[in-house]
């Protein structure tokens, strides 16, 4: 018997009509279920089934093959359709959106990307809504079908919507609520702003826009942009563009208090559960298949 303290040998006894059921120990029953927990939290973690099979044999001298690892977290495959499909608050003040590239061998090994929500409830707390494999890269109108899927769950409205300046992804939102707001995340915008700009220019950049995303409001915000474009807009005239491009979208928050501002100025609760997912994914290279990828981002999550 494999269990959490090494492999332990049972000698069941035998009743002349084979009619005891042993509670304990059942019949034919070769690991205790303390071991499945561990191999499911091992794989969570971003270990390999290989990996897991190496710990188990140094730690607890027990030999457990790769198939019968990856049998043990397949388990996990029902629990996550149902996860997947579970009901939705039907209101969230704030959701942040953001997409994750994971390679996939699908004929050949492609970057694939997951999508990903999390919801703030009006009790304040964050909850992950679903993650949705995608195929191609990165685009709006696979947004909208993650969006609508969000609303069929039963979340009929949402207050604020943060995301990257993906190109048309506000019309997807508006489309999906109509009267949600759309919020740019800034640090995404000013990471675009530094990728315009010549690498010895970042600093002095950097302190000429605080003032544009600390300002009191839009007006003095504008007017701090305007200061800004008379330094650097001559150098670099892209930028000018980019800012006025993404400017219905940045001034949102600016309506709100300092206390609101941290929490959606940028898509950072997001891109938190993406650095789990990463150092999850990046053990593996890349997956067989999309439910491999699929059975590790949920084991992260759960």
């Amino acid at each position: 018997m494999i269990t959490e303290v090494g492999p332990v040998e049972v000698d069941v006894p035998r009743d002349r009509d084979g009619t005891f059921e042993p509670k304990t120990v059942k019949k034919r029953q070769r690991r205790l279920h303390g071991v499945d927990s561990m191999i499911i939290s091992l794989t969570a973690k971003g270990l390999t089934t290989g990996e897991v099979q190496a710990h188990l044999v140094e730690i607890y001298g027990t030999d457990v093959s790769r198939e019968t690892i990856s049998k043990i977290t397949d388990r996990v495959l029902e629990e996550m359709n149902d996860w997947l499909v579970r009901p939705l608050d039907r209101v969230y003040p704030v959701v942040f959106i953001d997409a994750i590239v994971v390679k996939v061998r699908d004929g050949q090994v492609a970057n694939r990307p997951f999508y990903a929500a999390i919801g703030v409830t009006i009790d304040g707390k964050r909850d992950i809504l679903g993650i949705w494999a995608g195929t191609g890269g990165e685009g709006a109108k696979y947004w909208l079908q993650v969006l609508t899927d969000i609303k069929n769950r039963g979340t009929e409205d949402v207050c604020m919507v943060v995301c990257d300046g993906l190109k048309g992804l506000p019309e997807a939102i508006e489309a999906t609520w109509p009267l949600a707001i759309t919020q740019t995340c800034v640090l995404h915008l000013i990471r675009n702003t530094f990728r315009l700009a010549s690498r010895r220019d970042w600093d002095a950049m950097a302190k000429d826009l605080r003032p544009v995303y600390t300002a009191v409001n839009e007006a003095q915000a504008k007017e701090r942009l305007v200061e800004f474009h008379a330094t650097w807009g001559e150098r670099y005239p892209a930028i000018k563009g980019l800012w006025e491009n993404a400017w219905t979208e940045f001034v949102p928050f600016l309506d709100y208090s300092p206390e609101i501002r941290r929490v959606t100025y940028s898509t950072n609760s997001i891109e938190s559960l993406h650095a789990r997912f990463r150092r999850a994914t990046r053990a593996r290279g890349h997956f067989p298949n999309e439910q491999a990828a699929m059975k590790c981002l949920y084991l992260v999550v759960r």
